[in-house]
């Protein structure tokens, strides 16, 4: 490829989004019972730090972070979403989350530069 990158250094690597989103979950809420009064400075902590380490990546990449938190009781949701975008350079990535009080749902969207 051009510059000398491998396509390694400029594709949008599941595994490694992946990894990020979990450690970011699990360091902001871990092992937290759900709580209303928390589910903003959650949310805000888990994109923040998934942007973070996204960042520290060095690709050449726009990250959009969603999080939704959502507590336990029963109730459905149901989620869609849709990209027009390079599917051989972009890419994205959706973790669910689940602890026994409540579900964290995370999605990152990489978009070549």
């Amino acid at each position: 490829m051009e510059d000398g990158l491998t396509s390694e250094e400029t594709t949008f690597v599941v595994d490694d989004v992946s990894n990020v989103i979990k450690e970011a979950i699990e360091s902001a809420i871990g092992g937290s019972m759900y709580q209303h009064s928390k589910v903003n400075p959650w949310t805000n902590n888990v994109v923040e730090q998934c942007l973070n380490q996204l960042s520290k990546l060095g690709k050449p990449f726009k990250y959009i972070v969603t999080c939704v938190i959502m507590q336990k009781s029963g109730a459905g949701l149901h989620t869609a979403s849709s990209c027009y975008w390079d599917s051989i350079t972009d890419g994205s990535c959706t973790i669910r989350w689940e602890n026994k009080t409540m579900y964290c749902i995370v999605s990152v969207f990489g978009v070549a530069i």
